[in-house]
């Protein structure tokens, strides 16, 4: 399979130079070359990491089977769109488009023309994540904080788009039930689009997600924490550092901490939670910190996205599920903008 690349900014060199790596590693895939519009850029990212450019969309979708679209937000649609026709397998960076509509078209372009679309929800393949999962029960409740700084090169879609689309992607990723309610607020500060949003999220199944994004930070940070049913449990994860720890309510018979020196250090940090021993009626408090694995997540997408193509397979992050983080963008981003409304009019005019 000859993959190309769309987009030579920062994040389009780190897919040239992964998929560089992995094709020499792999006897069915080659990375064909790369596409920009900035031909200076394009020229630069070639010669560094030794890989041909193309001088058009059209020469690049000419001679590859599929392609990985690394350009800004705005233009996902009309480039997706466009390789679709020819047949293209396409991995777009998240968010897959700006709106649920063009989401749509990309859907239908892709069934008619049977090929696959992954969308580059990365989280999804982070190893601290995955480190978690299988220790914790049924979120009823998650925390997201995602904070970073300032960036011009992201100032053409809201915060929403930019940086809570991934913690949404997530949580409804890991709750699996329709939405119920969504309420939300959010400012403009140095751009003109939303620099700071938070939303509430409520499903039908009783869950709830409180979810925050800033891009006005002076640090960065990436932290969820989740609340869980069967087993009963609290985890909480920063997706940056890979630190988690996950304490579950079971029974002595079902703990899976074994160890006796860990066990003894448990022991001291589950007195921090006061008098709970003598409400747990027989459970006990297992306390856990995963190990995780040294995996590289965009490598581990690009590769699913090249086995889902080769082996006609459904990618792990999907179109649909695109569009549902989308929508859910969407609706956060409409609550934010008539809230402000509301506010505008509620306030006295001099």
């Amino acid at each position: 399979m000859r993959i190309g690349v769309i987009g030579t900014g920062k994040l389009g060199e780190f897919h040239t130079k992964l998929l560089g790596e992995i094709a020499q590693n792999r006897h069915d895939t080659e990375l064909a070359g790369i596409f920009d519009l900035n031909r200076i850029r394009a020229e630069e990212i070639g010669h560094k990491y030794r890989v041909g450019t193309y001088d058009s969309l059209e020469q690049l979708a000419a001679d590859c089977d599929a392609a990985v679209i690394a350009t800004t937000t705005s233009a996902h649609f009309s480039i997706a769109r466009r390789l679709l026709e020819e047949g293209i397998h396409l991995f777009i960076e998240k968010p897959l488009t700006t709106t649920v509509a063009e989401a749509d078209e990309l859907i239908r372009l892709e069934l008619a023309k049977n090929v696959r679309i992954q969308v580059g929800h990365i989280e999804r393949f982070n190893p601290a994540l995955r480190a978690v999962e299988s220790s914790i029960g049924q979120p009823v409740y998650i925390q997201a904080e995602r904070l970073s700084g300032f960036s011009r090169r992201v100032t053409d879609v809201s915060v929403v788009l930019d940086l809570m689309i991934h913690d949404i992607d997530l949580i409804l990723s890991l709750i699996p039930a329709d939405i119920k309610h969504i309420s939300a607020s959010g400012v403009k500060v140095f751009s003109n689009e939303i620099d700071m949003a938070t939303a509430r999220i409520d499903f039908v199944n009783g869950a709830t997600a409180n979810v925050t994004a800033s891009r006005l930070s002076r640090k960065s940070m990436r932290k969820l924490r989740f609340f869980c049913n069967d087993p009963k449990s609290y985890a909480s994860l920063d997706l940056t550092t890979g630190k988690s720890e996950v304490f579950r309510l079971v029974r002595p018979e079902e703990a899976l901490q074994k160890n006796p020196l860990k066990s003894y250090a448990a022991k001291k940090i589950m007195e921090q939670f006061g008098e709970i021993q003598e409400a747990m009626q027989g459970m006990t408090l297992d306390y856990l910190t995963p190990e995780v694995p040294k995996v590289n997540a965009l490598s581990d997408e690009l590769e699913h996205f090249i086995n889902a193509v080769i082996n006609n397979t459904p990618p792990v992050v999907t179109s649909v599920d695109g569009r549902k983080a989308i929508m859910v963008a969407d609706w956060i981003t409409r609550e934010i903008i008539g809230n402000a409304a509301a506010f505008d009019t509620a306030v006295p005019q001099e």
